[in-house]
């Protein structure tokens, strides 16, 4: 035990508190039991860390244990959690809680028999709490943790502070904006390398190893949290990586599932169950239309790479520049609003706006008949009327 209290303090302690990110302050810290997933790689590690340092410099009542220490192969949680607590912790900060069997069974009995503890817990996004062997979902309050939006990405590399902004601001505001943030920055000159390499904070401790990185981040979610979603092992593991790039070149996908089950040599309904996972993991992101309810065998009318540094990595060439632009559109304004497919227009966003996605020569054909249509165009700083800059989409988380 004063093992894991040491490791605790240790890596507290070199975590800094330099840039934390927006959704610390969304979470509700006192509630007794927290949940925060997201994607391998997006910060869930530090977020704890940082909460830990700052709510509790002296490490008296609080304690991170991640759920994979070799501590935890021969002794419970349940069990470690309740000698800790007679020590005087009270907080307990449970990272990669998938990795450990039954910890949803765990976790729930410490929350009924422990009133006086308060856990927080991580997963990967692909964890789905209705399906564990104990539903926690009624017990604990849970919260998804994206990757840097553009707007933090300025903020973390310390080029540029903003505050968040609304759908409508953007959409109504966006001259007088791009012209104030565009006297103190030039947004053009930060924008391609936040499309290459800015979604994932790991790019801060070394940008030369962040593709090999990245890659072997898609690698543990094939191998890895795959079979922890199937309950199983999982079936044609290189087809589906296969599936990532062809995806990362497309312009953008559209998904013909009976060709795709023949070339990856699986089944219909298989195929469209790790589709399934791949979205809730965050390596792909599915597109709908409108007024269809989603389920797990339903086919998407596109499928993206969840973010455009998932592209640059996993497309053996340049990836396609109008997959790009409708990867990041809809990675960034899909973590706050509704986002469907359409046939008019690239997306409709909350049931109300259509948006065409193209370069600054982009003309709205598609849309002009529309009454809130407008174009989310690439390569300029300051837009007119309907056509609104790419980049300033980056400001809505």
């Amino acid at each position: 035990m004063e093992n894991l209290i040491r490791q605790s303090r240790i890596l507290a302690n070199r975590t800094s508190t330099g840039y934390i990110r927006q959704i610390r302050k969304q979470i509700e810290w006192n509630w007794r039991l927290i949940g925060i997933r997201g994607a391998r790689g997006v910060g869930k590690t530090t977020l704890l860390l940082q909460q830990m340092k700052l709510s509790d410099p002296a490490h008296s009542h609080s304690i991170y244990l991640p759920l994979d220490d070799l501590h935890f192969s021969s002794n419970g949680l349940r069990k470690t959690v309740e000698t800790l607590s007679t020590q005087g912790i009270t907080h307990f900060y449970l990272d990669e809680v998938h990795k450990y069997e039954n910890w949803s069974r765990e976790i729930k009995n410490l929350y009924d028999l422990k009133p006086d503890l308060i856990i927080y817990f991580t997963g990967s996004s692909i964890v789905e709490l209705s399906r564990q062997n104990v539903d926690l979902s009624r017990r604990a309050v849970m919260y998804d943790m994206p990757g840097l939006s553009y707007r933090e990405y300025l903020q973390v590399r310390g080029i540029y502070q903003s505050r968040i902004y609304s759908l409508e601001e953007v959409l109504n505001d966006h001259e007088e904006m791009a012209i104030e943030f565009s006297s103190k920055i030039k947004p053009l000159q930060y924008f391609a390398s936040y499309l290459e390499y800015g979604y994932y904070p790991f790019f801060l401790e070394s940008l030369p190893l962040f593709s090999v990185r990245l890659k072997q981040v898609v690698q543990l979610v094939l191998e890895s949290d795959l079979a922890s979603a199937e309950a199983g092992p999982v079936q044609k593991v290189p087809k589906i990586a296969l599936l990532l790039q062809i995806i990362a070149e497309s312009a953008p996908f559209t998904p013909n599932i009976t060709k795709l089950a023949e070339r990856s040599g699986l089944d219909r309904n298989t195929l469209l169950r790790y589709l399934h996972h791949l979205e809730r993991a965050e390596l792909t992101a599915s597109l709908y239309r409108k007024g269809k309810g989603i389920t797990v065998l339903q086919k998407p009318e596109k499928l993206y790479l969840d973010n455009t540094n998932l592209s640059y990595t996993l497309a053996p060439s340049q990836p396609d520049k109008g997959n790009m632009r409708e990867t990041f559109f809809y990675n960034q304004v899909r973590r706050r609003y509704l986002v469907q497919y359409t046939a008019e227009g690239d997306f409709l966003v909350a049931n109300k706006f259509a948006v065409e996605v193209g370069g600054k020569n982009k003309k709205a054909n598609q849309v002009k008949h529309l009454a809130d249509h407008y174009i989310a165009a690439d390569d300029i700083e300051v837009g007119v009327g309907r056509q609104v800059p790419l980049w300033l989409f980056g400001f809505l988380y």
